[in-house]
């Protein structure tokens, strides 16, 4: 296994209390494979992501328990100048805003070919054709003359482009997209989406793709694991989700998806807001806003039930909401 999340748990300390953003995530990446992790904003998600390449802010973000395996190392006991080399040339991150993490006074050919300085001991010269191949290679058309250009002259999609070949300059086993599509039209998040795709199968890489949009993933993701409030709710292969999901959560989440057969309904959303990571209701997290809670979902937290041997969920009824059946 390329990457093995084990029981991970991270908090923040803030001035109103401890805020568990993290709390006991368990999931798996393999090589050539696309794991998509699911849920609103304030999940979890993005924290999990940052832990797993070390750039959490610390403090107030404090990783207090669980294992994170990288090619069979666990990664929490490398010492920072081991977690520096791992970072770019075993593992890289795609960050949502390409703006704010492109530098604004370098043009992307210097800031692309750095890696190449730094990891690979190259030439300015050679690094920078090394930079005008990559460019090449995401599709940016007349890569040999916009190498010199600077982030701000490139459209969004073309800037998260430039985002994916930094991502990909040393050929990492694994690439971590954290909301790759944010900001894009249509069409834009379309063709960033299948960019990836052909190039994890190119390279054979895993992609851990962090999005809280159920529609991007569909074409792209072989499994899929839903975050709640730190915790990980249910994760199931992509067609079986879609198919019939086994969580009041998920089902909320494909429901407010808009599609074509429903035109002209009212759009559905999840009633509501996400729960204060300072104050996660008791039971399940998720039962203030969900159709089906009863009174055991108020008072006991849900395991991560065995739907199946590829599945979990972590609802006390799973099996009605596998029926598609409310309460």
């Amino acid at each position: 296994m390329l990457l093995e999340v084990r029981g991970l748990h991270v908090e923040f300390r803030t001035r109103d209390g401890v805020a568990k953003a993290v709390n006991g995530v368990s999931y798996a990446v393999d090589a050539g494979e696309t794991l998509a992790v699911l849920g609103e904003s304030g999940s979890g998600k993005s924290v999990t992501a940052q832990a797993v390449m070390g750039i959490l802010d610390t403090p107030p973000g404090r990783i207090t328990g669980g294992e994170i395996l990288f090619q069979g190392r666990d990664v929490l006991r490398l010492k920072e100048e081991e977690r520096r080399a791992v970072r770019g040339s075993g593992m890289a991150m795609i960050f949502q805003d390409a703006l704010s993490a492109l530098n604004p006074v370098l043009c992307v050919g210097d800031q692309l070919g750095e890696m190449f300085v730094v990891h690979r001991g190259m030439s300015k010269k050679d690094a920078r054709a090394r930079a005008v191949e990559l460019m090449d290679r995401v599709r940016i058309p007349a890569a040999a003359q916009r190498v010199r250009d600077y982030p701000h002259q490139f459209s969004g999609g073309m800037r998260q482009r430039i985002m994916i070949a930094m991502a990909l300059a040393l050929e990492p086993a694994l690439v971590i997209a954290d909301e790759p599509t944010t900001a894009l039209d249509v069409t834009v998040q379309a063709q960033v989406m299948e960019l990836l795709a052909e190039l994890r199968r190119e390279y054979r890489m895993g992609l851990l793709l962090i999005t809280h949009d159920l529609g991007v993933v569909a074409d792209v993701a072989d499994r899929i694991a839903v975050m709640y409030a730190g915790r990980i709710v249910e994760s199931a292969p992509v067609r079986d989700i879609y198919k019939a999901p086994a969580h009041p959560y998920t089902r909320g989440l494909l429901d407010s998806v808009p599609r074509l057969d429903l035109k002209g309904r009212e759009l559905y959303a999840i009633s509501g807001l996400p729960p204060s990571l300072t104050h996660v209701p008791s039971g399940c997290a998720f039962h203030p806003r969900c159709p089906m809670a009863r009174d055991v979902c108020r008072t006991d937290v849900p395991p991560l039930h065995p739907v199946s041997e590829e599945r979990g969920s972590a609802c006390h009824f799973w099996r009605e909401c596998l029926d598609g059946r409310d309460h």
